[in-house]
């Protein structure tokens, strides 16, 4: 297989809330799309849209030119890449790897390279932007790798959103995705008490997002989130239990480096706080149930 040649067949492993949207826009375009997910039944769209359904995520490496994954957690990824009849033994040489969960640095680097060590061509490639940006394409994509192969790719990532970014070697987009997430969890617990600020102080929440939505305030956390907030809607365009997987490897990679952060451990004690309420299922704009109680 060419490593110049744009790929044609294209995987994707893991179809949530944001990896469903993301694999219909690479379908939509007409690539031929292999799929894999633990419930088959979140498949079921992309199947009768003409999807083929793959058993297992070596199946799917085998089956083609491109394997994008977008799982849960660290364990999720290092298992589908590195386990006996996973991705990196199925591929075959020159096959384009795209892990596009929020994952840890060092477990990228050894994904790249195992990767090399087969043949294969590995990106890590996080995302930023909920289930609203892979609904309507417009992620940022904060990419590690070889630039190369990063050329390769753009045609089909570029289908999820407009902003791909290459940081550097392996590993570095997942660093980025952890400043992404350290910026994004003292933004949400701002929104959530300048919200709970606002009702005690009689304000109408609202007219206050009016207010300061267009000024140095505004973002998505407030334009997005904030109206959620003011309805009720806790439903997940990201989980808190995943954003708790997030801030866990951001503080350890800061502890590594020897760097306090501790808006970012405040942030994670009230989340903790949230999924010892079993909460944990909903979208992290319900950080304000803290707020109302």
């Amino acid at each position: 297989m060419s490593t110049n040649q744009a790929p044609r067949r294209i995987g994707f492993i893991g179809l949530g809330i944001m990896g469903r949207s993301m694999a219909g826009h690479i379908l939509a375009a007409g690539h031929e799309l292999h799929v894999y997910n633990r419930s088959r039944d979140k498949a079921r769209e992309l199947l009768e849209r003409g999807a083929h359904w793959c058993d297992s995520p070596g199946d799917v490496a085998a089956a083609c030119d491109m394997v994008i994954t977008m799982v849960g957690y660290p364990s999720d990824v290092e298992q589908i890449y590195l386990g006996a009849a996973g991705i990196v033994e199925r591929a075959a040489p020159g096959t384009l790897l795209v892990d596009m969960t929020t994952s840890s640095p060092s477990l990228a680097r050894r994904i790249a390279e195992a990767a090399a060590a087969r043949g294969c061509h590995a990106l890590d490639a996080p995302v930023s932007g909920g289930d609203v940006g892979a609904r309507e394409a417009r992620l940022s994509i904060m990419v590690g790798g070889a630039q190369a192969d990063l050329d390769r790719a753009l045609p089909v990532l570029s289908l999820m959103g407009p902003n791909i970014v290459l940081l550097g070697g392996p590993g570095t987009g997942q660093h980025t995705k952890m400043c992404n997430q350290i910026v994004i969890a003292s933004t949400i617990v701002g929104v959530t008490e300048g919200l709970a600020y606002a009702r005690r102080a009689g304000l109408d929440p609202a007219t206050v997002l009016k207010a300061i939505g267009g000024g140095a305030a505004s973002g998505f956390q407030l334009n997005v989130l904030g109206p959620r907030i003011i309805a009720g809607d806790d439903a997940p365009g990201f989980f808190i239990e995943h954003f708790l997987k997030d801030l866990g490897i951001a503080l350890g990679e800061a502890e590594q480096m020897g760097l306090q952060l501790p808006g970012l451990s405040l942030a994670r004690k009230l989340y903790e706080q949230m999924a010892e309420r079993g909460l944990g299922r909903n979208g992290t704009q319900a950080l304000f149930k803290l707020y109302e109680s």
